[in-house]
């Protein structure tokens, strides 16, 4: 199958991101899989593929904003602010009143200063941070400012000695919402840990529009799961539809001529059939390529 596009899936748990791609790898029969936006193995929901020459769009695409559901559980912290962690002391939470709770939580709402969880993704020196803390080394991470948009707290159910919380993140791309539960442990004084995570959306991709790897392996059509690259720009950016001769212009590189467009960081060119010529950006300097796709195989 030689279709190229964005895949929205709806990540298992006990998978890696990784373990995701050569499913789809093998559904496709393509080498060219990738994913954005990484998704621990515990955790489920939204994960971005692209497939083929979407691949490279990826890197392009402004998933800013992110939904989760998630379980923060009070009485003990976790090696990995998950439950696939090592548990450490237990402490009895029934002191806790329910206002105390939704007031330290509200306390993460806004533009913070957050540690990422010691075994996320994030590079230091070149290596993820979780392929460090895994080798028996210690890890130290900086702070980094991330947006949390809003924390709604649904049931609060309790079994001693824990504290079970639902809650709903609206937040940045960056935000761990595993550190949102390890600080909240922290600021009660009982520790917590995350015991359940699903992504809702990621960006303008939602589990409405998304399939499982099992629809996927059952499928006998599964092109048909695919968004087309020209549709998931008409999401994404500013879209430009351009005619016939500077399409012809796009698909040999040539420098493409000024126009009254707005500056933006970028703009996705479609020709009339609503197939994505380019991406480019629009500055001072006039239009730059940031992708080409036409042309290129």
């Amino acid at each position: 199958m030689t279709i190229s596009g964005i895949l929205v899936l709806d990540k298992p748990s006990g998978m890696t991101s990784h373990d995701v791609v050569a499913r789809v790898r093998r559904v496709f029969n393509t080498r060219k899989v990738g994913h954005a936006g990484t998704l621990d193995p515990m955790a489920t929901g939204v994960l971005i593929i692209g497939i083929n020459d979407a691949t490279r769009m990826l890197g392009h695409l402004m998933l800013s904003t992110k939904r989760y559901q998630a379980t923060i559980r009070l009485g003990a912290s976790t090696s990995t602010d998950d439950s696939e962690g090592e548990l450490s002391v237990v402490t009895d939470t029934g002191f806790l009143s329910e206002s105390l709770i939704v007031r330290s939580l509200g306390g993460q709402v806004g533009m913070i200063e957050q540690v990422p969880s010691s075994v996320s993704a994030v590079r230091v020196n070149g290596r993820r941070a979780h392929e460090i803390v895994r080798s028996g080394k210690p890890v130290d991470l900086a702070a980094r400012t991330v947006e949390v948009h809003s924390i709604e707290i649904g049931r609060i159910q309790r079994e001693a000695p824990y504290t079970d919380i639902e809650i709903v993140v609206d937040c940045s791309a960056g935000t761990f919402v595993r550190a949102i539960a390890r600080d909240l442990g922290v600021e009660l004084g009982v520790g917590a840990h995350l015991v359940a995570l699903r992504r809702i959306s990621s960006g303008p991709f939602d589990l409405e529009n998304s399939v499982t790897l099992s629809e996927l392996d059952r499928s006998e059509t599964p092109c048909d799961q695919v968004c087309t690259m020209g549709q998931v720009a008409e999401l994404v950016w500013p879209c430009v539809t351009v005619n016939n001769e500077l399409r012809e212009k796009i698909s040999m590189g040539q420098r493409i001529p000024s126009m009254e467009l707005p500056e933006r960081d970028i703009l996705a060119l479609l020709d009339a059939e609503g197939e994505l010529l380019a991406l480019v950006s629009n500055g001072p300097q006039g239009m730059k390529y940031r992708a080409v796709f036409i042309g290129v195989s």
